[in-house]
């Protein structure tokens, strides 16, 4: 049987996927060492902002979700040139995990991977969706 989706099965969808998401950059970031591990971290935290603002705002196009979740990613990258980042996780180091501290122009390329993996994801699953929608009897 093919899933259905509904506004309310997709808000649910992105919600566990968002889930996941989270859970698996996390065991990523805290369990597997290594340089690859890191960039592909950096592209599910971009993953993670576009689940969560296509839950926040499930009428607005995919496209501009994934730009947003882009641009959402690279300002705060752009803004460890600061020291905010830094000094902030120093006061209070969780917030390390969402703002880090060093500027890594080759995160731009994880956020930019990362975002377009997930747009593209979410556009062949609801085009599979309306699809299946569509033949269906009435």
């Amino acid at each position: 049987m093919a899933f259905v989706q509904t506004p309310k099965s997709r808000r649910l969808a992105l919600l566990f996927a968002a889930t996941d998401v989270a859970v698996l950059g996390l065991v990523l970031h805290f369990f597997v060492p290594g340089d690859i591990s890191s960039l592909i971290t950096d592209a599910l935290f971009t993953g993670l902002v576009y689940l969560l603002l296509a839950l926040a705002l499930p009428a607005a196009r995919k496209m501009w979700v994934a730009l947003a979740a882009f641009g959402i990613s690279a300002f705060i990258e752009v803004a460890q040139l600061t020291g905010v980042p830094a000094q902030l996780a120093v006061s209070f180091p969780p917030s390390r995990l969402v703002f880090g501290t060093t500027f890594s122009a080759l995160d731009l390329v994880a956020y930019a991977v990362g975002a377009a993996v997930v747009w593209m994801a979410d556009a062949a699953l609801s085009q599979r969706a309306a699809q299946w929608r569509a033949a269906q009897p009435e």
